[in-house]
């Protein structure tokens, strides 16, 4: 078969795909479809659109890794879902090779440019400015990490070329896609961005109005992006005229320019972390390792609200919430708010206390739960050290997406991607979108006279809550005592996973989730492991069940999903409770083996969202 003939119909099966699915989906906070399990034996895609989940599927069947269908996803997501993720911005991602039954977690956050100072969102009066006033221009543009970040992982684990990866997104750009009814209604309720014109002349008609739903929206420019990446790989973006292009359209903003350098973009560097791995119940819970703090918050709510209760259930078997059960999800999250505020910043710049996830750590902070709500929790010293930093709260927007893959070979990924606000820092270049991540660090660098963790310093990477997730069986006591390569067996001097974890091979791959959201995505993600790993629901259960948790603040419950005896029960333990939108987009899947090595795929997406599972 020819390549025109291949690409024909792969251009095809995607306009289908789309067509069939994409106008029945809801939009981002106004809908909530549910949708049925997906089920399969050999391999599963699950992306936060329809477009970008039949790309992934294609790339498998074409004999693709779990990689190779990552990259084809993420380049159809920057296409069909500018608003949330794309080549102007960052990702972690975690990867399982089952070969060599090894987990690594995949660094591609982006980074503070060279000449950036603490005073990055400082105004003249020597206070922060207003978040708005940062977000929107080119000051808050971090070094995109995301294509270099995957392009490091194909040479490790692709088994396509990479010029094939890119070809879906390349002809959906060419031939055009629907614009979705979640697209439209966030442009028509954008304001800034029609201000940048290469976006009001892409997102917008002649008259200023969002392009209604289906209208079928080309984009040659990214399709000419994507090309020069294909056959370049990385340089094409961070060396030469879109490099160049890039900086320009940071530096000359006309009301808030920024300080990215080409010398920025050409040396990023993504990095290969070791996961940070912790025990919960008889599994292995596997997620990202700082600058993110989505994987140590998540593991440590899982590790207090086992050490402090148990069986306690938090879903009831139809998904409802248990009131018991959400008070102490409350409160375990409350307390792992409070360490993730006072400690967790990039850790080439700042290096946590040891011993975050110790079971004695988690236990006395499991001891801190009483009968009512401690309201506002203190952070806790592990080390017993005294740490120079100060507690903040830096604000993450929601505008992010997530995918999980696993392929016939039994490799899983998990990749959460991210240009941070909605439509990122509402910069188009050459088709796509920047980021706005720079907004993620801390608008001060100080709290008194104490520093924050998460301050602004050239070359570093904003403090994240992204928690791309893969779960393994615990093996049985007495399995072979080879090391694990799961990230746990040496871990680096301070960090946060060291001393947790023994020595020991992983056992069976059981899931694969994550899930947008900002700060909000540490609950999300750890009230869907609670609810599968815990308390037995499927994974399409847990994530149709009411989001809901704290950030150490107020109770917060999803509008709408959450009943008001749930709200009462809660304020009779002294919770304040606050109603809002939690709008999740979670995505995963989960996978069960017999002794006779027969496994069986179940996947899962959001109704709040546009998601979509794929699996045979």
């Amino acid at each position: 078969m020819s390549a025109n003939r291949l690409y024909a119909l792969l251009l095809g099966a995607l306009l289908m795909t789309g067509m069939s699915v994409v106008r029945a989906q809801p939009e981002a906070s106004s809908g909530y479809l549910r949708k049925p399990e997906v089920r399969g034996t050999h391999m599963m895609v699950a992306t936060a659109n329809p477009y970008a989940s039949r790309a992934a599927f294609v790339i498998l069947e074409q004999g693709g890794s779990a990689v190779d269908a990552a990259i084809a996803a993420q380049m159809v997501l920057g296409l069909t879902e500018p608003q949330s993720s794309g080549i102007g911005g960052g990702a972690f991602m975690l990867h399982f090779d089952a070969r060599n039954r090894a987990v690594k977690a995949w660094d591609g956050r982006e980074t503070a440019p060279a000449a950036a100072s603490e005073a990055l969102f400082t105004g003249p009066e020597g206070k922060p400015i207003r978040f708005f006033d940062a977000v929107v221009g080119g000051r808050s543009v971090g070094v995109p990490g995301v294509v270099r970040m995957l392009e490091a992982a194909h040479a490790r684990h692709g088994k396509l070329p990479w010029a094939a990866l890119f070809q879906p997104a390349i002809l959906l750009a060419q031939e055009g896609f629907e614009v979705s009814a979640r697209l439209n209604r966030l442009l028509g309720a954008e304001r800034h961005l029609p201000r940048d014109p290469a976006s009001a002349r892409y997102f917008y008609d002649p008259s200023g109005k969002p392009w209604p739903v289906g209208h079928l929206l080309r984009n040659p420019a990214y399709a000419d992006t994507l090309r020069q990446i294909a056959e370049r790989g990385s340089l094409a973006l961070h060396t030469g005229p879109i490099a160049r292009d890039i900086v320009a359209a940071v530096r000359e903003h006309p009301t808030n320019p920024g300080l990215l350098s080409e010398r920025d973009l050409a040396f990023y560097t993504p990095i290969a972390r070791e996961a940070l791995c912790a025990p919960y119940r008889r599994y292995l819970v596997c997620g990202m390792p700082p600058p993110s703090s989505g994987g140590l918050a998540v593991a440590q709510i899982l590790g207090i609200v086992e050490a402090h209760s148990g069986g306690l259930r938090l879903a009831q078997p139809d998904g409802t919430p248990n009131p018991d059960g959400v008070h102490v999800f409350a409160e375990a999250a409350r307390l792992a708010f409070a360490d993730r505020n006072q400690y967790i910043a990039d850790p080439e710049f700042v290096s946590p206390p040891k011993g975050l996830l110790s079971s004695g750590y988690l236990k006395q902070r499991a001891a801190l739960i009483g009968e009512r709500s401690m309201g506002r929790a203190p952070a806790g010293q592990p080390d017993r050290v005294a740490h120079a930093e100060t507690p903040e709260a830096s604000l993450e927007q929601p505008a992010t997406s997530h995918l999980s893959v696993i392929d016939a070979r039994g490799n899983a990924v998990a990749l959460t991607t991210t240009i941070e606000d909605q439509f990122g820092a509402r910069l188009m270049v050459r088709g796509f979108l920047l980021n706005n991540q720079l907004t993620d660090f801390s608008f001060a660098a100080q709290e008194g006279s104490a520093p924050v963790a998460n301050r602004v310093q050239p070359g570093k990477r904003p403090r994240s809550s992204m928690a791309p997730t893969l779960v393994f069986e615990q093996p049985a006591i007495g399995a072979p005592s080879r090391p694990s390569r799961s990230g746990t067996a040496a871990p680096r001097a301070g960090s946060p996973a060291a001393t947790t974890t023994p020595l020991q091979p992983l056992g069976a791959l059981v899931m694969s989730v994550g899930s947008p959201g900002g700060s909000q995505i540490i609950g999300y993600v750890a009230r869907t492991l609670i609810a599968t790993l815990g308390d037995g629901l499927t994974l399409q259960q847990a994530i149709d069940m009411p989001n809901l948790g704290s950030r150490n603040g107020p109770t917060e419950l999803e509008t709408g999903q959450t009943s008001a005896a749930l709200a009462d029960a809660l304020r009779a333990r002294g919770h304040e409770v606050r109603s809002i939108d939690m709008t999740s987009g979670l995505q995963g899947m989960m996978r069960r083996c017999t002794a006779a090595g027969a496994c069986t795929l179940s996947g899962g997406a959001d109704p709040r969202r546009e998601g979509q599972v794929i699996g045979r």
